[in-house]
């Protein structure tokens, strides 16, 4: 259920960044749901009526439909007359108004996991750089929602992983692995919940140390200390972490200085030993 609550959050935020980029008067969309070659209207902005909410679109049928069937954007210019969709939708469709109607299809790891609409009540052209507006929105939920894959999955291999021996190195190199991957992605995910399970499973993987006294790193000086210890370069931490090369010599630095480290290597070690980094 969470997981879904989040993706209608991604969308939600994809919709209002669509509207402020195009000018579109109206937008919605929504995810398939689980199980069932459908998507269900649940997110929509711009709309002065009830009549696509909660609206069912199952795959092949109308517009959005078309798109999840076919995995690619459509658009019609008067969604009512159009010959090239079914129409099964044009009551709903008809009572908000709507006349041009754009659908593209949220993709992941090639299953249509969703689908954005925009709309004009004019029966007028959708041109290319509204259509391509719409597909960077769709883009922006796509990787929000591999991000959100790939932590779920990444916790259940934390969550599975016994603490390894303090001698089997190949074991550590894969618990710090997998605790890099982690609090990489964790400021890239929007469910507050899932982003607390996250930090919380990157802690679980940190040794046991009693920590240096007075020493408190902030998220992103950790973030910035575990790239250094995986071998990243400053260039290679901020692509990573999504910061400029310059914020992350900034933490980098204050990280050294609470430490009390003159050198990177001396920062990861210390760091190790006080139970930061596993």
């Amino acid at each position: 259920m969470r997981a879904n609550a989040s993706g209608a959050a991604e969308i939600r935020g994809a919709l209002v960044r669509l509207r402020r980029a195009t000018g579109l008067p109206v937008a919605f969309g929504g995810l398939v749901e689980p199980g069932r070659p459908r998507v269900r209207i649940s997110e929509l902005t711009g709309t002065t009526t009830l009549a696509l909410r909660a609206l069912a679109v199952s795959s092949g049928n109308g517009l959005g439909g078309k798109a999840v069937a076919l995995a690619r954007p459509c658009a019609v210019t008067d969604y009512s007359l159009s010959p090239r969709i079914s129409h099964e939708y044009d009551v709903p469709v008809a009572a908000e108004g709507l006349r041009s109607v754009l659908a593209v299809p949220v993709v992941v790891r090639r299953r249509v996991r969703g689908v954005l609409y925009g709309a004009l009540r004019t029966a007028q052209p959708l041109g290319d750089r509204t259509l391509g507006a719409a597909v960077e929105a769709a883009r922006d939920v796509e990787q929000a929602l591999v991000a959100e894959e790939q932590a779920r999955d990444l916790l259940t291999a934390s969550r599975a992983a016994a603490a390894p021996d303090p001698a089997d190195g190949v074991a550590w190199e894969q618990v710090r692995e997998a605790h890099a991957a982690l609090r990489a992605l964790a400021p890239r995910i929007s469910d507050p919940g899932l982003r607390a399970e996250l930090l919380n499973a990157c802690g679980l993987l940190t040794t046991a140390a009693t920590p240096v006294a007075g020493v408190s790193l902030a998220p992103r000086e950790i973030d910035v200390l575990t790239c250094v210890a995986a071998g990243a370069t400053n260039a290679a931490a901020a692509t990573r972490l999504g910061l400029s090369p310059e914020t992350v010599k900034s933490y980098l630095r204050a990280a050294m200085r609470k430490l009390g480290a003159h050198t990177r290597g001396e920062a990861v070690a210390t760091a190790r030993r006080a139970g930061v980094l596993p």
